[in-house]
């Protein structure tokens, strides 16, 4: 059964940092690589991050690369991501999804997310 949870969203100050978590069940883990997208009001929603489940493969928004990391802690059933640099751009609802990618490549497309964490950066 598929479960995702997001929380550590927050209002921060341009230029601060936040980490964001995913609590997942560990089938949603092992059987599906994680990727966090964006969604800002009146925006399409934009793919973030993905890291794979198979080969650890890990792909980043142009947007947001060098300035994030994706990681995942299988222990603690548990993908993160770290912001850091936060820019009022980034302003968004997070959700964290079963998504595609691999070491063939990103598909920017999620089955499955949750409830989202809301991110606002102040300028």
């Amino acid at each position: 059964q598929v479960q995702l949870a997001e929380s550590g969203g927050g209002s921060v100050p341009s230029g601060a940092s936040l980490k964001l978590s995913c609590a997942a069940s560990k089938y949603t883990l092992d059987y599906y690589p994680i990727g966090w997208f964006r969604q800002a009001p009146g925006k399409e929603r934009e793919g973030v991050s993905c890291i794979s489940n198979v080969d650890g493969s890990i792909y980043y928004a142009d947007a947001v690369k060098g300035r994030f990391t994706i990681s995942r802690d299988n222990a603690e059933n548990t993908v993160y991501l770290q912001m850091n640099s936060l820019k009022p751009e980034d302003t968004a609802v997070y959700y964290c999804a079963t998504a595609y990618c691999s070491n063939s490549g990103w598909n920017d497309r999620y089955d499955y997310w949750g409830q989202g964490t809301q991110v606002t950066v102040s300028s």
